[in-house]
């Protein structure tokens, strides 16, 4: 179903010996030191001028009537995830105190404002790219779409977990600060509806209803049917989401609407550790 972070140099001491007058032996000869050799000559390079730093592109002034982003939508001209199929570990994330705009690039055209929250639910989006001034986030509401903001005038966030999903295996594991903690076999969508590829996070928790979500809340994702076509009409205009199932029988295969099914203990390990703008990376299979 789909739902509603010097060698220190010693000094060496001057050693110095003195040789004194020997008495009875004045009759030796003292040869004269043959001349010094001449000092090396001094050879210099050219020392090349540092290298002029770039300013960062200056943000565009929103225009009057620029949309924000909602649970359902999000208006076009934002650039795709670079690195959709990336499971590298992504350690910052950041929270819009107010709404901000938006960009396709740096510097480039204002798309949509980041609101604070969604639906209630306050908004962490994780920093997937750095630009001289600029951060790209990864976006709510769409999938595998990024959008750039200037690097002010929103809260930055730590995160430490992370969720790799292998479609082809039906495993997903939890990382934590990059190392492995624990894997369960689940299930994931169907071939019509399957659970969509791609870097995605933990955009909130929703309570759910029905004895075949255990009583545990769901985490939502960011990500949304790639075919909403495909999917009941009721959630047509859902996001995609990780929650508990009943029934054992499912894990392991691909059943559902998009959705992610775990075992109820493996719900309950998420929801204790698993916080707003954790990524989710989706790959047929992890490496």
């Amino acid at each position: 179903m789909s739902l509603a972070r010097t060698r220190r140099t010693r000094p060496f001491a001057a050693l110095v010996v003195a040789f004194g007058a020997i008495a009875g032996l004045s009759h030796l000869y003292a040869p004269t030191p043959p001349p010094a050799d001449p000092p090396a000559p001094v050879v210099t390079s050219p020392v090349a001028a540092a290298p002029r730093p770039v300013p960062p592109k200056k943000a565009a002034k929103p225009p009057a009537g620029l949309k924000t982003i909602t649970y359902v939508q999000v208006p076009g001209g934002f650039p795709a995830d670079p690195e959709p199929a990336a499971t590298a570990f992504v350690a910052g994330a950041l929270h819009a105190p107010r709404r901000l705009a938006l960009y396709d690039a740096p510097g480039g055209t204002p798309r949509a404002y980041l609101p604070p929250s969604i639906r209630g639910v306050p908004v962490t989006v994780p920093i997937v790219a750095r630009r001289p001034g600029w951060v790209a986030v990864l976006l709510p509401s769409v999938n595998r779409r990024i959008g750039w903001l200037p690097d002010h005038g929103w809260e930055a966030r730590t995160l430490r977990d992370q969720l790799v999903l292998s479609r082809s295996t039906h495993e997903l594991t939890w990382l934590r600060d990059g190392v492995r903690r624990e894997s369960w076999t689940v299930a994931t969508g169907a071939a019509r509806t399957p659970t969509p590829l791609g870097r995605t996070f933990v955009l909130g928790r929703t309570g759910t209803r029905g004895e075949v979500y255990a009583g545990l809340d769901a985490l939502v994702l960011g990500a949304v049917p790639d075919d909403r076509g495909a999917v009941a009409p009721g959630l047509q205009d859902a996001h995609t989401g990780i929650h508990a199932w009943y029934r054992g029988s499912v894990f392991g295969r691909s059943v559902s609407n998009g959705c992610i099914r775990l075992p109820a203990a493996a719900q309950r390990t998420l929801l204790d550790h698993i916080g707003p703008g954790t990524v989710v990376s989706v790959v047929d299979r992890a490496a």
